[in-house]
């Protein structure tokens, strides 16, 4: 582990308003993928990563304007800058969760070692210290409801199955899909105490049959329908699965 370093957060502006922003710090196997949309009345945050350094001050674009942070799920990689946005989005089922964010509650159980970090993200960081800040929903998201930035608008999918309040945005106009960890490019992850692989596979089996253009997932790199149903297929044939946390780490590694 290295010392303390000024860039924890790395961007990316993708165009259209869109820009990719992850920890650099966090090990590939575990960082997520933090996305900010810029629209013509508001913009969204998607996802805030672990809470190890200030999302707001160190990436000034997200204090440009009014701005709503939205969690496509309860899980600790995804929510832990959340508290620091006055307009905190999610799903019902997993309020209790944002409001007590505990290790065991957020799936953190098993993640969290030495080589989860590459470097201190402040002075006297110690792994096993690591906690969330609670940050209580403001509101919810779920099935049918839209969000309108003024000139795009997505629909929210309740997709349920790798935690029970899972929600994907799409945008029907350009086919686009902000998926959370419902799916992503890598090994899908089914063994959260709170997963339901039955469920998984109905919410995956939705997915497939959309007609998506370009999928920004939870983690990992950008991808369009092909291989969305490729990684669909393989997990509903009985793989593309983590499985063993440990032994998943180790083989990535």
């Amino acid at each position: 582990m290295t010392g303390l370093p000024d860039d924890w957060y790395e961007t990316q502006s993708l165009g259209g308003g869109l820009t990719l922003i992850r920890e650099r710090y966090v090990a590939k196997w575990l960082r997520c993928n933090i996305w900010h949309l810029r629209g013509r009345d508001r913009d969204i945050l998607i996802d805030s990563g672990m809470g190890l350094r200030s999302l707001k001050r160190e990436v000034p674009r997200l204090t440009e304007r009014n701005l709503t942070a939205i969690s496509s799920h309860c899980h600790f990689d995804h929510i832990g800058c959340a508290h620091e946005f006055a307009e905190r989005l999610g799903h019902r089922s997993e309020a209790h969760i944002y409001a007590d964010p505990s290790l065991a509650a957020t799936a953190a159980t098993g993640w969290i070692m030495a080589e989860t970090f590459l470097a201190k993200p402040y002075e006297g960081f110690d792994h096993t210290q690591y906690r969330l800040t609670p940050a209580p929903l403001t509101g919810y998201l779920d099935e049918g409801d839209i969000v309108d930035l003024g000139d795009r608008v997505f629909n929210v999918f309740h997709l349920p199955g790798h935690s029970p309040g899972s929600i994907g945005l799409y945008e029907k106009s350009t086919g686009t899909l902000f998926s959370g960890d419902a799916v992503y490019d890598g090994a899908l992850f089914d063994t959260v105490y709170h997963s339901d692989r039955a469920v998984y596979r109905e919410s995956l089996k939705r997915l497939r049959e959309l007609p998506v253009s370009v999928v920004y997932g939870g983690h990992n790199e950008i991808f369009g329908r092909d291989r969305m149903i490729e990684i669909i297929d393989a997990y509903l044939a009985g793989g593309q699965t983590v499985g063993d946390v440990s032994n998943w780490i180790k083989a990535y590694g």
